[in-house]
């Protein structure tokens, strides 16, 4: 019997071994390992995690065998989905704080500096302010010149607080608005509100190029810029200060293709003239005398590109001094848009 015990014990030992010995061998101890401890009745089963039964989950974990996240990121989700259906966005909690400086309010909202700037921010009623701040001589000086309706109520704050939110090179007087960029507008509408010139900018990039231009347009009667919309800056503090304050004056069209958007004016009968030094003819030769302009004018470093070349009724320069190959393009738009509208 002892050499019987030592060997094999599986489906190979004899009869007699299994009908003795019935849990030996693997499937034996398989059923051994399955089946449950003994305890004394009426106590109740002992947590894996060593807690007393019936205490609460220890923070960070979840009930043993309950499915689904844990609780603390389950926790951070049920308010918003509890309160809000689906689709629609979460209401403003009660008493909550104002946007800190920089954070931002919205989709884009960016903060806009300097008086003229603000000035003409707040004086623009498809502007939408969020949070304005000033110092005290700013504060006084902008009740003086703006005579409302306050759409947002002013918040006095020292002038080394505008270093934490603005660039460090900004020139901001004192006075800083949280603001929301403005709604799109169309070409269609943009040239019937206004009978003034158009502006096509061909992938100007530089944010102080555009506001400069901008002011240009403003001074000049422009009804709208148009801007390439994938090749422009967006609505910045830098560009806002650039036009100083003309960026709510002009219209800004922006355009996914501005060769559409120059058959579209030609369409509606303007006639197309592309800003360029190898131009056959001057600005002032070929200007119509029978109907509206629009100019379009390149990037100084490359200048129009072939297709808005092409596009163009005709390509004209301005006439400048031997050994001058070009100017600025905010420079160019003020001279060419001052030849357009003294006719």
């Amino acid at each position: 019997m002892r050499a019987a015990l030592s060997t094999d014990r599986g489906a190979d030992a004899p009869a007699a071994v299994r009908a003795r010995f019935p849990r030996s061998g693997r499937a034996g101890r398989m059923r051994r390992m399955r089946r449950p401890p003994k305890r004394p009745e009426g106590r109740p089963p002992k947590p894996r995690d060593g807690r007393a039964p019936g205490a609460p989950p220890a923070r960070g974990q979840r009930p043993h065998g309950e499915p689904g996240r844990s609780p603390r990121k389950a926790d951070a989700r049920l308010p918003a989905a509890a309160a809000t259906p689906r689709g629609q966005a979460a209401p403003p909690e009660a008493g909550a704080e104002p946007p800190r400086p920089g954070a931002g309010a919205g989709s884009g909202a960016f903060w806009i500096y300097g008086q003229h700037a603000v000035l003409a921010a707040l004086a623009n009623p498809r502007r939408k302010p969020r949070r304005l701040l000033a110092t005290a001589e700013a504060e006084a000086t902008l009740r003086e010149r703006f005579t409302g309706p306050w759409r947002v109520t002013p918040e006095r704050a020292e002038r080394s607080r505008f270093a934490t939110f603005l660039p460090e090179d900004a020139v901001h007087q004192g006075i800083a608005l949280l603001a929301e960029p403005l709604a799109p507008v169309g070409l269609d509408e943009a040239i019937a509100a206004s009978d003034g010139p158009v502006l096509l900018l061909d992938q100007v990039t530089d944010p102080r190029n555009v506001g400069a231009v901008l002011r240009a347009a403003a001074a000049f009667g422009a009804a709208c810029v148009v801007l390439q919309d994938r090749h422009a800056p967006p609505e910045t503090g830098a560009l806002a200060r650039a036009a100083s304050g003309t960026l709510d004056m002009v219209p800004v069209v922006r355009e996914v293709n501005l060769s559409r958007a120059i058959l579209a004016l030609q369409k509606a009968g303007f006639w197309v003239l592309g800003l360029a030094g190898e131009g056959r003819r001057t600005l002032a030769e070929a200007m119509p005398r029978d109907r509206r302009v629009a100019l379009v004018l390149g990037a100084e470093d490359s200048g129009l590109r072939r297709l808005q070349r092409e596009h163009c009724d005709e390509l004209v320069r301005l006439p400048m001094a031997e050994g001058v190959d070009s100017l600025n393009v905010a420079a160019a738009a003020a001279v060419a848009l001052y030849e357009v509208v003294r006719r």
